[in-house]
């Protein structure tokens, strides 16, 4: 029975081991704008077991330092789009984007016209 015990205790250690506490992961996470930015880093640090959230508005990248034993990416991607904002994992309800400021609006047909632009550009510098 103490082999038992022991046993069950080493591989239950051995699997609380393998999740990182200061995991890093990146996201693409949509928005346009310094409220954007607020929003999905207020957002993504209010995710239990997020550390560091830092969102680049020219890339739509949102960096993290997050506890693997707390959370999971899919946990904070439904944050974020509980905050409005899409990622490629979750999209936001029409709910939740409907309330974010009209600056905001990444989905308008502008905004993704202007986006796509910038990417042609960016490929045809690579």
């Amino acid at each position: 029975m103490k082999k038992v015990l022991l046993i069950i205790t080493v591989v239950l250690s051995s699997i609380s081991f393998a999740q990182n506490k200061n995991a890093k992961a990146r996201m693409e996470v949509d928005g346009v704008c310094g409220m954007c930015k607020a929003r999905i880093e207020k957002a993504a640090i209010r995710a239990k077991g997020v550390k560091s959230a830092v969102w680049n508005v020219d890339t739509h990248v949102l960096k993290l330092i997050y506890d693997e034993r707390k959370t999971d990416l899919k946990s904070i991607a439904q944050k974020l789009a509980d905050a409005g904002h899409d990622t490629r994992a979750i999209k936001a309800t029409d709910e939740a984007y409907e309330a974010i400021h009209p600056c905001c609006k990444y989905r308008s047909k502008d905004v993704i016209e202007a986006r796509e632009g910038e990417k042609k550009k960016s490929d045809n510098k690579n």
